[in-house]
């Protein structure tokens, strides 16, 4: 953490000593400060406003650190100012342009951090005075029953999870509500602890006086591609059943389009090597066991991930879309300890 964070939140920063190193890191990564539209002309004003949020935002956020992350706020607190407040701001601007709720998509795959910037994002459009609605794509899984029936017709949807196992027609119909103003919205949610960790639909959430919903998913914005890529598909898009797995999930993205279309906008949370997802998913199970808690063994993490790497392979959906400017607002580079890289837009 810089030495200045910590007398931003002691001093009034126009009186500080630090004001011009503050200025010259808030400018120095230049496709930073472009994708939150920082310049050497506004740079002081957009200080003075992220310095006035941050003090006010902290108490919540050091209390979700401690309680949440079990964490000391320090620990984060560079995040929060390169990151998370300038998100923040971003989004309340793009609220009031719009004159309506925003619809802000997040994709981003096990690991990547999307629930916790969920909730930090929640607590600083609360300080700004708006209600954000986070949704995850979890939350349109079909029925328990819907999808007993789906594995009936094809044994190979062992997993809830991949495209076609969603009810696409019931998040349209809640973004349109939100869209439309309408309130109060019935949200749906999932309880993935239903049926012995198989999951079911669980009693929805009534939420009033939405303006911006956080629609977050491992695949939420991807588009379908070429059919004739899954030829030479890197593995674990092997075999000739391998491939035909990848074509019919890829023919069940076109189905997700029409729920794309109600994104304003669309945030990637993008590891620089997809092969992060694996260790970090074993390191999250290796925790939960290391608790007390039931987890899967190794070789069951390797069979579960390469299961969804085989349906949207990192590589062939991911890799071309954060460089689709038509598709995506915003890139946030992950790396392996979770950091964050570099964040641009396109």
């Amino acid at each position: 953490m810089q030495l200045w964070l910590s007398e931003i939140l002691e001093t009034d920063l126009a009186e500080s000593s630090w004001q011009q190193q503050v200025r010259e890191a808030v400018l120095v990564d230049r496709l930073r400060a472009k994708a939150f539209g920082i310049t050497p002309e506004n740079v002081d004003e957009v200080i003075q406003v992220r310095s006035h949020l941050l003090k006010s935002v902290m108490p919540a956020f050091s209390d979700f650190c401690q309680t949440t992350l079990q964490v000391q706020p320090q620990e984060k607190l560079q995040v929060l100012w390169d990151l998370w407040l300038p998100l923040g701001i971003k989004l309340a601007s793009h609220r009031q342009k719009l004159g309506r709720p925003v619809i802000q998509g997040i994709l981003g795959g096990q690991g990547t951090g999307k629930t916790t910037m969920c909730k930090v994002l929640t607590l600083i459009l609360q300080e700004l005075g708006y209600t954000s609605l986070s949704l995850s794509l979890d939350d349109l899984y079909k029925t328990y029953s819907d999808r007993l029936a789906l594995t009936a017709q094809d044994p190979r949807l062992i997993w809830r999870g991949p495209p076609g196992t969603h009810d696409i027609d019931l998040g349209i119909n809640v973004l349109n509500q939100v869209r439309q103003l309408q309130s109060p919205v019935m949200v749906p949610r999932f309880d993935k602890s239903a049926f012995g960790g198989a999951g079911d639909r669980t009693t929805p959430e009534i939420i009033t006086g939405v303006d911006i919903v956080l629609f977050e998913g491992w695949f939420v914005g991807v588009r379908p591609i070429d059919q004739n890529v899954f030829d030479t598909a890197p593995p674990p898009i092997i075999t000739d059943e391998d491939r035909a797995f990848a074509r019919d999930i890829n023919g069940q993205l076109k189905n997700y389009l029409p729920l794309w279309e109600q994104l304003d906008s669309l945030i990637v949370l993008h590891p620089t090597d997809y092969r992060y997802s694996l260790e970090w998913r074993k390191q999250a199970e290796h925790q939960m066991i290391a608790a007390g808690k039931t987890g899967m063994s190794d070789s069951e993490i390797e069979q579960f991930v390469n299961y969804f790497w085989r349906s949207l392979h990192p590589e062939l959906f991911i890799q071309p879309l954060v460089k689709d400017q038509t598709a995506v607002d915003l890139v946030i580079e992950i790396h392996g300890d979770h950091s964050f890289g570099r964040v641009y837009g396109l």
